[in-house]
């Protein structure tokens, strides 16, 4: 049995202002109000596992432990399958430059990398989100969701965030980039998870 959510208030361990919202969007609907780690002025802890489920443990258990609220986090990143599902974990660490994050350099490095590799198209990949919501006593609940696609050059709109621009889902004719962020978070590996959270969670 998973345990219940009771609160009115969740700290999402992200500084991410595109993740952020789309959370406060996602759990709008269940009167949670989401506070984001920026605003309460969290560090951001060093992420040393070589899994996503790993590294979304340590930022909740950080957040929770931090403020002595619920925290949820979400670790996440693009696996491509030429690639041999890189950057997968490093998603984010390949559009570091030391001045912020750079995903246009990120994905044009994806890219140049899939055309050394000669692989044929389709290049398929996909998108993996693992939540863990963790609560200050140490317990947490972990779901995991994804969806897959495909990678398309060049990049396409300026929706999303991330590598969303060269991601086409299956079933589409369009990138997240060029996807209306409604319909984005009905179909993301996020919502994929967090309905699964959802259930388990607030059900």
């Amino acid at each position: 049995m998973s345990r219940k959510f009771s609160g009115d208030r969740i700290l999402f361990a992200t500084h991410n202002a595109g993740k952020l919202e789309e959370m406060e969007a996602l759990l709008a609907p269940f009167g949670v109000e989401v506070i984001g780690a920026k605003a309460m002025d969290l560090p951001e802890p060093v992420e040393t596992e070589t899994t996503f489920v790993g590294n979304a443990r340590i930022k909740a258990h950080a957040a929770a432990k931090a403020t002595g609220l619920p925290a949820l986090s979400d670790d996440s990143g693009i696996e491509v399958d030429a690639l041999d599902g890189a950057p997968g974990v490093n998603t984010a660490d390949w559009a570091e430059t030391g001045n912020g994050r750079d995903f246009v350099m990120a994905m044009t490095k994806t890219h140049d990398l899939l055309i050394a590799s000669g692989k044929p198209q389709p290049h398929t990949a996909r998108f993996r989100s693992t939540l863990v919501l963790a609560w200050p006593d140490g317990h947490d609940e972990v779901f995991e969701g994804k969806i897959d696609g495909q990678c398309v050059w060049p990049m396409r709109g300026m929706q999303g965030h991330g590598y969303d621009p060269m991601f086409m889902p299956d079933g589409y004719d369009i990138t997240l980039g060029e996807m209306d962020p409604a319909e984005k978070n009905r179909i993301s590996h996020r919502a994929d998870a967090l309905k699964k959270l959802i259930a388990a969670c607030f059900g």
